[in-house]
């Protein structure tokens, strides 16, 4: 083999070689990903005071910091201008469980009041989630799931 297809060999396995790390250290850094997302709501019936339950399953490599949950009604503002990470920072937070290899189960739940039900905007309503990983990446599903309150 002549020197000069040698030396083109070697750039060649020099230059894979530094893409291949690159691909792998960036692999880690993915962003927290987000899977069967349900919301059940249940208005008050008689003394029974009602609820919203929301459960997703959040996986990412580097472990799960926070899960943060918003309910909002579709025709809030929201609808129009959008939902940012920024509008999920004071919101509160799911309850999250392992339930697999970097994978937790989170769930929130709130009570629902008569008063808070009857002063609710009637019609369909989603749920938003912000999920950041330990390494500090995030995803934002501004309608992970949805219901309807009658």
């Amino acid at each position: 083999m002549s020197r000069r297809i040698a030396l083109a060999v070697a750039a060649g396995v020099v230059v894979l070689g530094g893409a291949g790390a690159f691909a792998l250290a960036h692999a880690g850094e993915q962003s927290p990903t987000l899977a069967h997302s349900t919301a059940r709501y249940a208005a008050p019936d008689g003394d029974r005071a009602g609820s919203l339950t929301f459960v997703t399953d959040v996986t990412a490599s580097s472990g799960v910091k926070s899960v943060k949950v918003l309910a909002w009604p579709e025709n809030s503002s929201f609808a129009g201008k959008g939902l940012t990470a920024k509008d999920m920072a004071d919101v509160e937070s799911a309850v999250c469980r392992p339930s697999g290899t970097h994978t937790v189960r989170c769930t929130y739940t709130v009570p629902v009041t008569r008063a808070y039900a009857n002063s609710s905007p009637r019609g369909a309503w989603h749920v938003s989630v912000l999920a950041t990983a330990e390494d500090g990446t995030s995803t934002l599903d501004t309608e992970a799931a949805g219901f309807t309150v009658r």
